[in-house]
């Protein structure tokens, strides 16, 4: 039996569903990239306030590229569940927010007019860094990409420029009114990212529509948080045992969820400040917790974790000499390096994140935090020390977790995926043990843009590469 609203009523009373007719609800909402992530974040905010009472914010789903998830949803007429992976008592619930999934590229005209449609307020994104085709530089649009080349001489659209131009075109043309265009991927000021490239694309096409967007859109910017790992035949099949059906679209994730939104909406939005999320005037200092506390403390936990022989992230934080370190890195450290919002608890966000670490029901492997290092590091570390260096502190945790990642780096391991691996294993052949701190964070080394270490801190973690433990 396929999970659908015929048989909704058969599944366990323990099992929480819709308070609300999926079928009678209209669509408010479009969202570019029906994901894992999505489906158990935006979309459970979206079906919480349908379900306290606000109605028509169904969500059409677009795929940019593959049908997969239609054919996982549409059977079931848009439902899915999310369990909740922890210690405590099954907590599953149906989600009735979506209501379709479009395949752009079989269909582009009907993704057009989903998003033209006059009841549609917001157009919410999740498609990865790569979807925005970020200019290298960070500077804007990259005009130069194929897609965008394509997109920009009007042939069938193929990237989110594409298609919103061309609604936004139909929207000025019936006066229907702007759209609220808003970011969901883990992407740093996210939303001021999305406006610039959008506008730069405008701008190139149709001034006049550039300048009536300006007018009549907006752009949170917003920074998400929740762990959703990618869903096993394993985790269906023990979901078919507790609910006697099936549910090909799935998702399993953490207990924790975080959504903090800019207030900037263009026109009607839910509720979803009653159901959790937070409506912020500022989300970079909640951005820099996360980069800083969460993202740091996962770097530190993969390095020391790895170098101790341990495999997850909940065995590394259980050690007893990483587990400390960690705690130190973020309260002592990172929360100190930046200034927080007013009633941005930091202290409480680091129990959280410890919390998190600590639960076995959802296995987070070190070995994929510790990929690409060289790219991550310089938001999750070196911003910190030079934050606190510039203040006149120090920062010891950090240092330590760095060295671990410097042995790490060596470029002898085959363990070692970074896109800097060739050229750190060189540095380590020509610096050598004692000298490659420097070479990577002295004053001209590799890193010496993103922090230079004074004496001190060269020092101290040279000496921690040589003893190469925490």
């Amino acid at each position: 039996m396929r999970l659908n609203l015929a048989n909704i009523e058969s599944l366990p009373a323990w099992v929480r569903r819709p308070g609300y007719v999926p079928s009678e609800q209209a669509c408010g909402i479009v969202h570019f990239g029906l994901g894992a992530f999505h489906r158990a974040h935006q979309a459970v905010y979206t079906d919480a306030a349908m379900n306290a009472g606000e109605r028509d914010w169904r969500i059409i789903g677009v795929s940019l590229r593959s049908p997969e998830t239609r054919e996982k949803l549409r059977p079931q007429d848009g439902l899915y569940t999310v369990s909740i992976k922890s210690d405590a008592a099954h907590d599953i619930r149906v989600i009735g927010s979506i209501a379709d999934v479009l395949v752009a590229p079989e269909n582009p005209q009907a993704v057009i007019d989903a998003l033209a449609a006059p009841a549609t307020q917001i157009a919410t994104l999740t498609v990865t860094e790569k979807g925005y085709y970020q200019a290298a530089n960070g500077d804007g649009l990259d005009q130069n990409a194929p897609a965008i080349a394509n997109d920009r001489h009007g042939r069938s659209p193929s990237t989110i420029y594409g298609y919103l131009a061309a609604a936004l075109a139909i929207r000025r043309q019936n006066s229907s009114g702007g759209l609220t265009v808003l970011s969901c991927d883990n992407m740093a000021h996210n939303g001021q990212k999305l406006a610039r490239s959008l506008l730069d694309f405008l701008d190139d096409i149709n001034p006049g529509l550039a300048d009536w967007t300006r007018q009549n859109c907006t752009f949170p910017s917003s920074m998400v948080d929740r762990i959703v790992p990618a869903t096993t035949g394993d985790d269906r099949d023990g979901l078919r045992e507790l609910i006697g059906c099936e549910d090909e679209g799935a998702v399993f994730t953490e207990p924790f969820s975080q959504w903090v939104v800019e207030d900037c909406f263009n026109g009607p939005r839910p509720g979803w400040e009653e159901q959790g999320a937070e409506l912020v005037g500022d989300v970079a200092p909640y951005e820099t917790a996360k980069l800083r506390m969460l993202n740091g403390a996962h770097s530190a936990l993969a390095y020391l974790g790895l170098s101790r022989g341990l495999n997850l992230v909940s065995e590394a934080i259980a050690d007893p000499q990483i587990g400390p370190l960690v705690g130190r890195l973020m309260r002592d450290e990172a929360a100190t390096s930046f200034n927080p919002a007013p009633n941005q608890d930091l202290s409480g966000y680091a129990d959280q994140l410890e919390a998190r670490f600590a639960n076995p029901a959802l296995p987070h492997r070190l070995i994929q935090i510790a990929m690409d290092g060289s790219q991550k590091i310089p938001q999750r570390w070196l911003a910190t020390l030079k934050a606190r260096q510039d203040a006149g502190r120090d920062s010891p945790a950090i240092l330590q977790a760095l060295a671990s990642w410097i042995q790490h780096a060596n470029g002898l391991a085959n363990a070692v995926d970074d896109p800097m691996r060739d050229q750190l294993a060189r540095l380590w052949q020509t610096a050598g043990q004692d000298s490659i701190a420097a070479a990577l964070f002295g004053k001209k080394g590799l890193f010496a843009d993103h922090w230079t270490a004074s004496d001190t801190a060269l020092a101290q973690l040279t000496g921690h590469v040589r003893n190469n433990r925490c």
